[in-house]
């Protein structure tokens, strides 16, 4: 190896290094934040804890309604993942595999949606919401967050399912498998990694949503873990930082998590996905 190429794989190291940090550094120091007490937050940010308490996150469930936003966190993101993996998987499949008429027109239209900013939306979702009943309802969320999912799911699935050989679907519809057969047997086994981008990208869409749940939902019963954050600064237990730090991993951590878990399957459905368009 020569001694050019070396320098070029180090620098590329080094700049890797510190993207990597820079990614990290601010979530370490949230964490280490959250054991701290206010005074040695505001006495030395970058320091350790001078002892290891949980009294934090105690003091963040004490103070605000974690468990409740939690809660609905879990059954909104569960929710929307289900319909985003079931409906728009089977929709891309009819693209990519039984185009009609139209179809590459409509298909036109849900790639180009993919530039329109999601805040060009907030007032029609709105009153389409107040209209139909959802308006502060758990459904009305996952209505919100299953549509937004919508474009970019479709396309994934279908850049997939171009690259996958038709003679498999073939010798199944030979052997006297339907549509809906073929489908789950044939296909969804061979795109479990473009299956688990589609969930991660729907599992942050919903999880981390602060704006949409903020404007469409009113009270407590049917807010989300994000809005944690708002309830901390609104009301007099902003003041006390350590509960803040602490709430703020609760929100993280579980991003993190299902990340890890699925960081495999997530770039091989990627790069699957990118391979044919």
């Amino acid at each position: 190896m020569s001694i050019r190429r070396i320098t070029k794989e180090g620098l590329r190291l080094i700049f890797l290094c510190i993207i990597a940090c820079i990614s990290i550094v601010p979530f370490v120091w949230t964490f280490i934040a959250s054991f701290k007490t206010t005074p040695e937050i505001l006495e030395s940010a970058f320091s350790l804890p001078s002892r290891l308490s949980f009294a934090n996150y105690i003091s963040a469930f004490q103070k605000a309604p974690l468990l409740l936003f939690f809660l609905n966190s879990t059954i909104v993101t569960l929710v929307s993942v289900v319909f985003v993996l079931l409906l728009f998987s089977m929709a891309a499949y009819v693209f990519a595999r039984h185009p009609f008429k139209g179809s590459e027109w409509m298909f036109s239209v849900l790639s180009l949606s993919l530039l329109v900013p999601t805040t060009a939306i907030i007032f029609p979702l709105y009153l389409l919401l107040k209209q139909i009943g959802l308006y502060d309802t758990k459904a009305g969320l996952v209505f919100v967050y299953v549509s937004l999912s919508m474009p970019i799911s479709i396309y994934i699935f279908r850049s997939f399912f171009l690259t996958i050989p038709k003679d498999m679907e073939e010798s199944a519809y030979m052997e006297g498998s339907g549509f809906v057969r073929t489908y789950f047997q044939i296909i969804v086994p061979l795109a479990k990694p473009v299956f688990a981008t589609a969930a991660i990208l729907a599992y942050l869409a919903s999880w981390n949503d602060f704006l949409y749940s903020l404007l469409i939902t009113s009270g407590q019963e049917n807010r989300t873990v994000p809005l944690v954050m708002k309830y901390f600064e609104s009301q007099q237990f902003g003041s006390d930082l350590g509960a803040v730090f602490a709430a703020a991993v609760i929100v993280i951590l579980p991003s993190i998590v299902v990340y890890l878990l699925l960081q495999r399957q997530i770039v091989s459905g990627l790069i699957a996905g990118a391979t044919k368009g």
